[in-house]
Parts: structure tokens; C-alpha cells; sequence
């Protein structure tokens, strides 16, 4: 079999960096079409800018390569004056998607393209300079619903540039399907935000409900109440302002872990300290976390200190078991009176942080006495499956 092996240097800088080799069946006796043709004389275009270091150029963008157009997606190539030497049938077809009905092969692609706009104050101000082949960018043309992507490769040699290949690719369904995403990021946003303002609302009104309580026991339970929903607001808030599902629980726990502490000792001074880094967590794990965190809190100001001044302590530990599963212990200490001796019935708060820990986090939580007096409570949860 008749073949032929040509070899190419790529250069840079004077130097030889690689080599690239094409190979062709001299055997074969069917005739080229003109598309193999103009495939074959842009390649060798390339290679040759690529023996003299002109190509690939360091301009050409380097960004995501999403939406980026290939060879076989179209093909247009230029002359020095921007004006169509050859466009292959993709590449026809995607401009004929935009409105133009006419061969491109002798017009000028910057007149093509400035006739099919017709919003000129949404332009890309690099097309001018995509479409007539000038510079190694990448550009975008929409019209009639329809979004093409361009990307331009000059065609130099020692002295001049001598016409350029314009790749174009429909991107229409892409974009769609981003600009979906970006208006459900949007709409989820808003419906955090919703969320978050309602339970404000309803906080609001139960602190003005406890106000209005002859009973100490009633008050202090709508406050209790008030303080829980207070909690889940504060995760909706923090959802609303970002584009994920995750939280910086770090962020939004400093602000609680502090805020409850006050709001549980109104008459005594509770000093509050926080170690560890929580890091991101999924939105379903912060909410019934967050509340574990804040009734845990309450009960240590409330039962541990009782009344005296002291310290709370919050500590967050990430770790791997001995399995390679990623762990994250919760503690909140306290330097208080330490667990009773005596039996003792759980109240409403701790039975919600047995239940959220136990079925929410599906996790376990461990009471025990705190080196140097008081309480400490351990919660372990896995991240594995979040």
C-alpha cells in the first residue's frame, strides 16, 4: 500500500517542542471533495504556522470550554478581507438558523453577521473582530432565538496574515438550558427568602403574644418557641443569599451560638467560646443542627449555670473513622453545676435534640461530665451520605 508520511515540527521560541506526523493512503482512487479539500489546506495552514512558532497563539482563549465550537460543527474560511472562501454545510446552516438566506461564499461575514443583529445595543463588542478574522477570540450572535457561538483563527505567515477560520457552533440549547438554571438559582433564592421573612413574622408574633402572658411558664414557653423559629429563619436567610444548597455553617452559627447564649440569660453574664471549623453543610443538615446547637445552648445557660456567671463552649472537630468515613463531633460544655445525680426528667428541649440528632441527623449525642467541672454534650454525626 502506497502511503504517505509527512512530519512537522511544532516550534516555540526556536525550539523543536514536539512532532506531529500525518499519514495518507496514496492508494486510494476516490476523488476528495471540495469540504476534505479546504480540511486539508487549513490543517496544513496550521501546521505550517505552527513550524513558525506563530500558532497555537497566545491570545486564543483559555477559559471554559463549554459551549466551544469544533471543526465539524461548521466551518468558514476567510481571506484577508474577510470576505467567505468556503463555508461547509454546518457551518451554512447555522447562519440560515439566524435569519440569512443566501450563500455565503463571496460576501463579506461582517456585513452577514451586522444584517442579522437586531438588537445593536446587545452586541459583543470582540464580534467585529471574530467575524472578520482579526484577532484569536471568541465571540457570541443571537437572533431569533437563536444563539451561535464563533471562535476565530488568524491565518499568518512570516509578513501578514492571509485569512483566518471562523469554527461556529449552535449553542441555543446550551444557553437555554443555563438560562433555566440561573432563573431556577433565582427562584429558589426567593423562596428562602419568602420562608425566612414568614417565620420572622411568625417569631414576631409570639413575642408579642408572650408579652401579653400573665403566666411565667406560658411566656417563657412562647419565648422558647419564638427563639426556635428564630433558628430555622436564621438558615433560610443565609440559603437566600447564596447559589447553593450548602451552608458556611461556621458563619451562621457564630452569629446563633452568641445570640442564643444572650437571649437565655438576660440577668447574668455567659461568656461564649467556639473552636473548630464546622465548614460547608448541606442545607438539610444546618436546619435541625442549628436548632440541636441552640437548645443545647439554652439548656446549659439555663440548667447548668442556673443563674451564675460562667462559660459556654462550643467546639467543632472534622475527622475520618477508621472505615474512611468523614465525621463531625459537636461539643457544647459548660462550666456549670454538672449533671445531676439525681433521676431527672428530659423537658421539651431535650427530647427535640434526642429526636433531631437521632432521626434528622441520624447521628448520637452523649452526656457526660466535663473535665473541670460542668457539663459537656457530644453529638457525633456522618457526612458520608450528605
Amino acid at each position: 500500500m502506497a502511503l504517505r508520511v509527512e512530519a512537522v515540527p511544532m516550534v516555540r521560541n526556536g525550539r523543536t517542542l514536539a512532532i506531529v506526523t500525518t499519514h495518507m493512503d496514496l492508494s486510494s482512487s476516490r476523488m476528495p471533495s471540495r469540504l476534505e479539500l479546504t480540511y486539508r489546506q487549513c490543517a496544513y495552514d496550521l501546521l505550517r504556522m505552527g513550524t513558525l512558532g506563530l500558532w497555537p497563539d497566545f491570545a486564543s482563549p483559555t477559559g471554559s470550554r463549554r459551549g466551544a465550537p469544533r471543526v465539524g460543527d461548521g466551518l468558514i474560511r476567510l481571506d484577508a478581507e474577510g470576505i467567505v472562501q468556503y463555508a461547509s454545510p454546518n457551518g451554512v446552516s447555522a447562519f440560515r438558523r439566524l435569519g440569512d438566506g443566501e450563500s455565503l461564499e463571496g460576501r463579506s461575514l461582517a456585513e452577514v453577521t451586522a444584517g442579522l443583529l437586531k438588537d445593536r445595543r446587545m452586541v459583543d463588542e470582540t464580534l467585529p473582530l471574530v467575524v472578520t478574522g482579526r484577532m484569536p477570540w471568541r465571540s457570541e450572535i443571537e437572533s431569533r432565538g437563536v444563539s451561535l457561538s464563533l471562535r476565530a483563527i488568524p491565518l499568518r505567515d512570516e509578513q501578514q496574515r492571509f485569512g483566518a477560520l471562523v469554527l461556529c457552533r449552535d449553542v441555543s440549547e446550551l444557553r437555554r438550558r443555563e438560562m433555566e438554571l440561573v432563573t431556577k438559582d433565582a427562584t429558589i433564592r426567593e423562596i428562602h427568602h419568602r420562608v425566612k421573612n414568614n417565620l420572622q413574622t411568625v417569631a414576631a408574633l409570639l413575642r408579642m403574644q408572650s408579652r401579653r402572658m400573665v403566666s411565667d411558664e406560658a411566656k417563657q414557653g412562647l419565648e422558647q418557641a419564638m427563639r426556635r423559629v428564630a433558628t430555622i429563619a436564621l438558615v433560610h436567610e443565609t440559603l437566600s443569599q447564596g447559589l447553593t444548597q450548602s451552608v458556611d455553617f461556621d458563619e451562621l452559627i457564630g452569629r446563633q451560638f452568641r445570640l442564643s447564649a444572650e437571649v437565655a440569660s438576660p440577668s447574668q453574664q455567659v461568656k461564649t467560646a467556639r473552636s473548630g471549623l464546622f465548614g460547608e453543610l448541606p442545607s438539610d443538615f444546618a436546619t435541625p443542627l442549628a436548632l440541636v446547637i441552640n437548645e443545647l445552648v439554652t439548656n446549659a445557660v439555663e440548667h447548668g449555670l442556673e443563674g451564675r456567671t460562667g462559660t459556654v463552649w462550643l467546639i467543632a472537630d472534622r475527622s475520618e473513622s477508621e472505615d474512611s468515613e468523614e465525621l463531625l463531633t459537636v461539643t457544647v460544655a459548660d462550666d456549670g453545676v454538672g449533671i445531676p445525680e439525681s433521676p431527672y426528667v428530659e423537658g421539651l428541649g431535650l427530647q427535640i435534640v434526642r429526636t433531631l440528632v437521632m432521626s434528622e441527623l441520624g447521628g448520637s449525642i452523649q452526656w457526660k461530665a466535663r473535665e473541670g467541672g460542668g457539663t459537656a454534650v457530644q453529638i457525633v454525626l456522618s457526612l458520608a451520605k450528605r
